[in-house]
């Protein structure tokens, strides 16, 4: 016997919640890899609806929560080369919460240099640099794109990760676990590559002694146990990772009371290949110890 599908009319809200009703927004400039987080959101199970036009975003969640079965779990990607594409994302997004949805927006971004690279590796012009040059088409989308990336609930920065990457951590936020908890992810970086632009929380591990001159560690990683107990046997290690895991586990019920899902808290020292990478992975164990959705996630390790 088929299970009937529900009806409802224009003035009715739906209850996702009780439905099971998944819905993701993807959007970003164009390079940055909307296609790889597409793809990634396919193989965690949404439905994948690529180019929609804005305007049939509400109408798209409403057939995907009568449809049912592995359409409640469905991923819209807006492209800013439709010619029905708005700047008002987040209106459209408000119309889908007026109706009971509880949509998350994911921006995907990259720094233009990476952006320009990509284009010219590929032979493409931009889709917004008319008779200009491929900046000029990178800056006015920027533009155009602004206020979607300020409402974003999470930003993939992709500047400094491959496919293979950027799909590990697509399916790290989107797969498996209660996709509605506080998500946090805890990322090593080296300040001598920049600072991550998608970062809560900035973790400054540099008042440690730095393993890089300890000669028979130089070679290995904070993944390693040698240089792992190093970092982590110094004065104020400890501590440190202790204070911000009380700080973080503190946070955390009002960031989700507040309707935010994904945290990025990042530590940084030198070159994110020691100190940063140990305490990294120390702060993540501690904050799965705490029953927090945490993973470690480290950007620059291997770049030297």
């Amino acid at each position: 016997m088929t299970e009937a599908m529900p009806e409802f009319g224009p003035g009715d809200v739906v209850d996702p919640d009780e439905a099971g009703t998944d819905l993701v927004v993807v959007t970003g400039l164009s390079g940055g890899g909307r296609s790889t987080v597409a793809r990634a959101l396919e193989n965690v199970g949404f439905y994948v609806v690529d180019n929609l036009p804005q305007a049939l975003m509400l109408e798209m969640a409403e057939l995907a929560f009568a449809a049912g079965g592995a359409a409640r779990r469905t991923a819209m990607v807006l492209d800013v080369r439709s010619r029905a594409f708005s700047t008002d994302l987040a209106g459209a997004v408000r119309a889908l919460k007026e109706r009971g949805f509880s949509p998350r927006v994911v921006f995907v971004d990259a720094d233009d240099e990476v952006l320009i690279r990509r284009f010219e590796s590929v032979r493409r012009s931009h889709p917004l640099q008319g008779d200009g040059r491929l900046a000029d088409g990178i800056a006015a989308e920027r533009k155009l794109l602004a206020e979607a990336r300020e409402h974003a609930d999470v930003i993939i920065d992709t500047s400094h990760l491959n496919v293979n990457q950027l799909r590990r951590r697509v399916e790290e936020l989107f797969g498996g676990e209660d996709a509605r908890k506080l998500r946090i992810t805890v990322l090593s970086f080296g300040f001598k590559y920049g600072l991550p632009p998608d970062a809560d929380y900035v973790l400054d591990a540099r008042f440690l002694p730095n393993p890089f001159w300890v000669p028979e560690l130089r070679e290995h990683t904070g993944l390693e146990e040698g240089v792992s107990s190093y970092v982590l046997g110094q004065e104020g290690a400890t501590d440190f990772v202790a204070t911000y895991a009380g700080l973080i586990a503190a946070t955390a019920p009002g960031f989700e009371r507040e309707g935010k899902r994904y945290l990025t808290v990042a530590i940084g020292c030198t070159g994110g290949k020691h100190r940063s990478v140990a305490i990294t992975e120390e702060l993540t164990s501690r904050l799965s110890g705490m029953r927090l959705s945490a993973h470690a996630s480290h950007r620059d390790l291997g770049r030297e």
